[in-house]
C-alpha cells in the first residue's frame, strides 16, 4: 500500500504552523502572513506499492495511525475564517488542503484543492495535489485527468509524470500507459533523484504486461 508523502520542498518549518496560537484573532493574523510568505509545492505518491484498482479508498488507512498527522482543527478553522470572508484566497485553499491531505482526510482536501485551483489554474502543483488527493479517495479515473490538466500546464513535471504512472498501473491496470509515464519522467527529468526506482517501476509494469498478454493468449487458445 501506498502513502503519500510531502515534497522536500514544501516541507514545513519549525514554528511554520505553530500549533496553539494566543487567540483565534491573533491565529488569523498569523495565518495571514504566513499564506503571504509561505511555498507552494507537490505531493508525490510513495515509491513503495500503491493501492489496487479495486480498494483505492483504503489508501486513508495505509499509514499506521500513530505516524498520521493530527489535523490541527484550530489552523484549519483559521483558513476556513479566511476564506468565508475571501473565497478567492488561493493560499488559504491551499494550505486547508495540505492541511487535510496529511491528515490523510483526502475527501475532505478535495474541495479546498478545487477551490484554490479554481483561482490558480496554472499552478501545476495544486492540480496535481488535487489529482493525489482524488487517487486517494477512490476516484482513479478524475485522478488521472486532473493529471492530464497539470501536463497541459507543464508538460515535463516529475510528480505529475510518477504520480500518473501509479495511478496507470496500480488503478486501472493500463500498464503501457504507466510506461510511457515513466519514461517520460526520465527523459524530460536526467537528474531524477528517484530514477532507479522509476526504472523499477518499469520493469515491473513490464513483466506485469508480458503476464497480461500471456493470459491472454492462453485463453484465446482453448
Amino acid at each position: 500500500m501506498a502513502k503519500s508523502t510531502r515534497s522536500k520542498r514544501r516541507e514545513p518549518t519549525s514554528g511554520d504552523e505553530p500549533v496553539e496560537p494566543p487567540n483565534q484573532y491573533a491565529w488569523i493574523a498569523y495565518a495571514v502572513a504566513t499564506l503571504l510568505v509561505g511555498g507552494l509545492g507537490g505531493y508525490v505518491l510513495s515509491l513503495q506499492n500503491s493501492p489496487g484498482p479495486t480498494a483505492p479508498a483504503a489508501t486513508t488507512a495505509t499509514v499506521p495511525a500513530e505516524s498520521v498527522p493530527v489535523v490541527n482543527e484550530t489552523e484549519l478553522r483559521a483558513y476556513r475564517d479566511i476564506l468565508s470572508r475571501d473565497p478567492a484566497n488561493v493560499a488559504a485553499a491551499t494550505k486547508a488542503g495540505n492541511l487535510l491531505f496529511d491528515g490523510q482526510r483526502y475527501a475532505e482536501a478535495i474541495p479546498f484543492y478545487q477551490q484554490a485551483f479554481a483561482g490558480s489554474s496554472s499552478d501545476v502543483n495544486i492540480s496535481t495535489d488535487l489529482g493525489t488527493a482524488l487517487w486517494y479517495s477512490g476516484r482513479p479515473a478524475e485522478a488521472l485527468a486532473q493529471y492530464d490538466r497539470s501536463l497541459a500546464i507543464e508538460a515535463s513535471h516529475a510528480q505529475t509524470l510518477f504520480n500518473m504512472g501509479i495511478v496507470r498501473a496500480d488503478g486501472t491496470h493500463d500498464y503501457p500507459g504507466a510506461i510511457a509515464s515513466w519514461e517520460t519522467l526520465l527523459k524530460a527529468n536526467p537528474g531524477y533523484p528517484d530514477a532507479a526506482k522509476v526504472q523499477a517501476r518499469i520493469a515491473d509494469a513490464r513483466q506485469k504486461l508480458g503476464a497480461t498478454k500471456e493470459g491472454s493468449g492462453a485463453s484465446g487458445g482453448r
